[in-house]
């Protein structure tokens, strides 16, 4: 175990930064229970690319990146244990090697289970990772352990805990057989994909939809699973497509000072971008994880009922293309969607839910982007619940109304950590907390 004195923790994207005592970087689960147990208060974190403030803010902070190993694997389940701090994309390689996979996945590898669990990381057209775990350890704020397991009382608390119930020490996986999508990707008028969404989810074994603010388009992803020997011909659009990013971080340089050069921007990189139509196949891996995203940038993602939907979509479009409006959005907007569960702090707890993302590529001054404003405003009014691991400014008294279980989640909370020690200033200000 190692340990640094009195410096700064810094955020992925710079926009967070906090003064602390001590941080250790723990490699076993010993280390991992001796400072919890010894530490008035405590906070832990991963790759620290979470838009939500919530890894930090405390004198004693715990680095878990190198309590990354794959412990074992169980060939007759399917199943494969794992520390917490293991990245997401060496978990995921892991899986594949032994010819399953998790049929989940976020859009970005580079961040750890333990947190990716925590915050209620989800896939495309599936479930929250969180599903997909058949067990795990927690290490409590005394220092001790506690195995949860399928079938136990408080399996559906932890799946997405906020890290306010415990630190996740170890994971067990349930995998499935690997298999081969078939992608199809091409631009709709907004007219076309909207009232397609359900007929295509019972249709595709995967759908995306990259939703173009102010052009009136969608880009639709739609995947089948095909025999892996089964050839498609593939086409990856033109060379060029690749510059997407950089093209994006000069047209989007100044909109925080002109919001209005957004309108102009997204429909720039509509023709240049998102115009053509791409065809190819892969694992669910290959084809539809992004494996860096290159630049720093902030987030925010609601989710409502997919019922629902069709609704907040046209109330929120109508609202951005008023002129009187600074809500110009940068492209894209992502639309996917989660099936129901029973998981607590879920955002698709007993209902199935689309999500829809919204980023700003100028991080710095994402305070002042008022996009965000307008689509929590928006999707709240209707019941909406965000990403808890990406930006927004709703506390206790609305996540009260919008989650069943919130009251439960928060009296449980209390039981397992009387003293508040894994409390930062953001989460107890979120569950309205005495300091």
């Amino acid at each position: 175990m190692k340990q640094e004195k009195n410096g700064v923790w810094t955020s992925w994207n710079e926009n967070l930064t906090y003064k602390y005592k001590s941080l250790y970087k723990v490699t076993t689960e010993q280390e991992l229970q001796e400072i919890i147990a010894k530490s008035e208060k405590v906070r832990f974190f991963g790759s620290k690319q979470s838009s939500a403030d919530i890894a930090a803010g405390l004198e004693n902070l715990i680095d878990i990146t190198s309590y990354n190993k794959i412990l074992s694997y169980n060939d007759t389940e399917h199943t494969i244990t794992v520390q917490s701090g293991l990245i997401l994309g060496d978990l995921i390689d892991a899986v594949e090697a032994k010819g399953w996979c998790i049929p989940c996945l976020p859009d970005i590898n580079t961040i750890t289970i333990g947190g990716a669990l925590a915050t209620g990381t989800h896939g495309t057209s599936g479930k929250l990772l969180c599903e997909y775990m058949t067990s795990c350890t927690l290490v409590l704020a005394d220092g001790s352990l506690k195995k949860i397991e399928d079938g136990d009382e408080l399996i559906n608390a932890v799946r997405v805990s906020l890290g306010a119930l415990g630190v996740m020490s170890t994971i067990t996986f349930k995998c499935e057989p690997i298999y081969t999508l078939h992608v199809k990707e091409g631009p709709e008028n907004d007219n076309e994909w909207l009232p397609k969404i359900k007929e295509r989810l019972k249709k595709h074994d995967f759908l995306r939809i990259l939703w173009l603010p102010h052009t009136d388009k969608g880009y639709v992803i739609t995947g089948d699973k095909i025999d892996s020997e089964t050839e498609i011909r593939e086409d990856l659009g033109p060379d060029y497509l690749k510059h997407r990013r950089k093209a994006s971080k000069i047209l989007y340089k100044y909109t925080h000072i002109f919001p209005w050069i957004t309108s102009i921007a997204n429909k720039l990189l509509y023709k240049g971008f998102f115009s053509s139509k791409k065809e190819y196949k892969g694992s669910l891996y290959q084809a539809t994880v992004t494996k860096s995203r290159g630049s720093t940038l902030e987030l925010a993602e609601w989710t409502i009922g997919l019922d629902k939907f069709t609704e907040v979509f046209e109330e929120l479009k109508t609202e951005i293309n008023k002129w009187s409006n600074k809500s110009f959005i940068h492209i894209p907007m992502d639309v996917r969607f989660v099936y129901k569960d029973k998981s607590w702090l879920s955002y698709a707890y007993d209902e199935d839910t689309v999500t829809m993302g919204c980023v700003s590529r100028n991080a710095a001054t994402a305070d002042t982007y008022e996009a965000f404003k307008t689509i929590e405003t928006i999707f709240l009014k209707h019941g909406g619940k965000p990403h808890w691991g990406k930006r927004f400014t709703a506390k206790d008294a609305e996540f009260s109304k919008i989650y069943e279980k919130w009251e439960d989640f928060k009296v449980l909370r209390r039981k397992m950590d009387p003293t508040n020690k894994f409390l930062n200033p953001y989460l107890t200000e979120l569950f309205n907390e005495k300091k």
